[in-house]
């Protein structure tokens, strides 16, 4: 069944709140959980909130009109005009890379929306990249304009998903460590023997009513392990969790104790208030291919 896309949908997609995208496209609605990361996902809260249930193994996906999958065109087509490239999430709603037979017309048609709109660099974050090889038309040769991410939010998915992710030549791979759940030890992945490299990483907390704390040190590791190695790094979030010591001294805090770590007291604020300063900078790192092409 194809639904008309609601008008405060169409703004979300046309001017993205998300920090490093200017635009978000989603070809269908819908999912399923497949990893920790997704126990709290804020695209099943606000499907559900917009009415839909489309979140689940056996819940229909939620497709869309002409008219949505034209609005990419008129986005290239104003980059082109301006001569600057805007980067655009794809799925915000869904995970490109879900192995069900009736999406895959709609992948089809994602595929040439993305080959004839080279003025967009499509960001495809997925946390199934063991299927990518399976889904896309590309072998060696990618369009120039698909940027290929995984979500790790802990090491053992680092560990699971990273070999999947960085054996396709796509023109950027990027990580989003976010969220964040764990300690992760990166640095043995950057210029991998038989891999292609990491070119960017993206790290934050998690925010939404029941959201889990991500301890500092978490954050720093990765931060400093992509300046040892000229990663540029993305700090995105703290979420609804910040260090008591960089909040406005009074603000109650409680103490935290995570997974073996040192305990850390933090304050639970709204996600604005809390922001996404980390060792006392805002890091808004860009894969070097963005910074040329800006």
């Amino acid at each position: 069944m194809i639904f008309t896309l609601c008008s405060q949908v169409i703004h979300m997609a046309q001017n993205s709140s998300i920090e490093w995208t200017d635009h978000t496209f989603n070809p269908w609605w819908g999912c399923a959980k497949v990893s920790p990361a997704c126990d709290h996902c804020y695209a099943e809260l606000w499907a559900k909130r917009m009415g839909h249930a489309v979140w689940g193994r056996e819940a229909d996906r939620r497709f869309f009109s002409d008219a949505h999958w034209r609005e990419p065109l008129a986005w290239n087509e104003e980059a082109q005009s301006e001569r600057k490239r805007r980067r655009v999430f794809c799925a915000s709603m869904a995970d490109v890379f879900e192995r069900r037979s009736e999406l895959n017309a709609e992948r089809m048609r994602l595929w040439q929306l993305i080959e004839g709109t080279p003025w967009l660099d499509w960001l495809l974050l997925t946390k199934r990249p063991q299927n990518i090889g399976d889904m896309v038309p590309w072998s060696r040769k990618w369009p120039a304009n698909v940027w290929l991410g995984t979500t790790i939010e802990s090491q053992f998915f680092a560990e699971k998903r990273l070999p999947f992710l960085l054996k396709h030549p796509s023109a950027i791979r990027f990580l989003s460590c976010e969220p964040l759940l764990g300690s992760l030890e990166l640095s043995t992945w950057f210029n991998k023997n038989g891999f292609y490299p990491i070119d960017w990483v993206i790290a934050g907390g998690e925010s939404g009513p029941s959201c889990r704390p991500m301890h500092p040190d978490w954050a720093t590791k990765i931060l400093f392990q992509c300046r040892e190695k000229n990663i540029p790094f993305h700090f995105k979030q703290w979420g609804h969790w910040v260090p008591a010591e960089i909040v406005a001294e009074g603000t109650p805090a409680r103490l935290i104790e995570l997974h073996n770590e040192r305990p850390v007291k933090m304050a639970r604020l709204p996600k604005k208030e809390a922001g996404r300063v980390l060792e006392g900078t805002t890091w808004n790192g860009l894969p070097r291919l963005a910074l040329i092409n800006a």
